[in-house]
């Protein structure tokens, strides 16, 4: 069970504040007690799928490292999406790289570009463009670009050569800033041929 702060024969509350024992109500010492001891339950339990979730990724990688050697190619084996099977094919596991991407100041000159792109062209369908690009710079109130919206801009299939410039200046901005490894696993319902997923919830661990 998670110990409380305590004083002998006090409970300390939300706001500091000692109060007597014996002033306490049964059923709030009850509350206590059981969110405590679940609380600490909880947190085994994150502990355990922490490790579990780094244990399985570790003998992923060492696995396809493995099964590398047959072709005599070496092979780091941390990186990268990939999903194994078992022999019968009943059980299936994944384990998936999301890359988070920044960009530097590079984007701020990309924007410019397109800023002169737009100004430069007639209006009429261009006006649709500005609100595109309007919207792809928003910034949240963490003061971030969406990476997915900055991108959709170079689907855009223009010509203009400032505009293609421009194109560049954000694929030259891009800076990997952090990888983070996800692993699931998956059962086949063998009525349906469907894979459903294991509930472990260790993508966020």
């Amino acid at each position: 069970m998670k110990q409380r702060t305590q004083i002998e024969g006090f409970w300390e509350d939300a706001q500091g504040n000692m109060t007597p024992e014996a002033k306490l109500k049964d059923i709030d010492k009850l509350r206590d007690d059981v969110v405590r001891e679940l609380f600490a339950q909880a947190e085994a339990t994150h502990q355990a799928l922490t490790a579990f979730k780094a244990h399985a990724l570790e003998d992923v990688a060492a696995f396809i490292s493995t099964s590398a050697t047959q072709y005599e190619a070496e092979i780091g084996g941390t990186k990268g999406n990939v999903t194994l099977y078992t022999y019968d094919g009943r059980y299936k596991l994944q384990r998936a790289m999301q890359e988070t991407i920044a960009f530097d100041e590079g984007l701020q000159a990309a924007k410019a570009l397109i800023d002169e792109c737009i100004t430069v062209w007639a209006v009429g369908s261009n006006d649709n463009i500005r609100v595109l690009v309007n919207h792809a710079f928003q910034v949240d109130k963490e003061g971030n670009v969406s990476t997915g919206r900055i991108l959709s801009l170079r689907r855009i299939d223009i010509k203009d050569a400032k505009w293609l410039n421009a194109m560049r200046a954000i694929g030259d901005s891009m800076k990997p800033v952090s990888s983070k490894a996800y692993i699931r696993f998956y059962v086949r319902n063998d009525a349906t041929g469907e894979y459903l997923p294991l509930a472990l919830n260790i993508a966020a661990v």
